[in-house]
């Protein structure tokens, strides 16, 4: 099992590098979805629950995919990338808090008051030209002052 371990390892390696590294570096829920999805494909590998090559060529398709996607959505312009990657959510607009849109976020007015001290401001929200959910589920904030 350790050998099979090192050889998905380099494999995977290989793969992630042919796809792209923001797969794993901007964390949207499309990218999360492959992460999950690769990991578990890849464990089988390594376990020996699955034929090593077969595995293999499935991580590789799933990334394949992936890239696919990817670029589809970067050279359409009928909201492909809306529809995969999602989009931002206004959570503040002119220092008033857009509470439905909060509600179905899941964010709170902790949460924005923690973006703006992250970002080096201070905690105020009336001071808040605009705040973004972004896809990644950051907090952008755009101050005022």
């Amino acid at each position: 099992m350790s050998f099979r371990a090192v050889g998905v390892f380099f494999a995977a390696l290989l793969i992630i590098r042919i796809g792209n590294h923001r797969i794993f570096g901007k964390n949207t829920a499309f990218d999360i979805v492959l992460g999950v999805i690769y990991g578990s494909v890849l464990s089988r590998a390594i376990t020996g629950n699955a034929p090593f090559w077969p595995t293999i060529a499935a991580a590789f398709t799933l990334v394949m995919l992936h890239k696919g996607l990817a670029s589809l959505a970067y050279h359409t312009n009928f909201g492909l990338g809306n529809i995969i990657k999602g989009k931002p959510k206004i959570l503040v607009k002119n220092g008033e808090l857009q509470r439905e849109t909060m509600a179905s976020s899941s964010v709170t007015e902790n949460d924005i008051l923690e973006a703006l001290r992250s970002a080096g401001h201070k905690p105020d929200i009336s001071n808040i030209s605009a705040a973004y959910l972004e896809r990644s589920g950051n907090i952008s904030i755009i101050c005022s002052e």
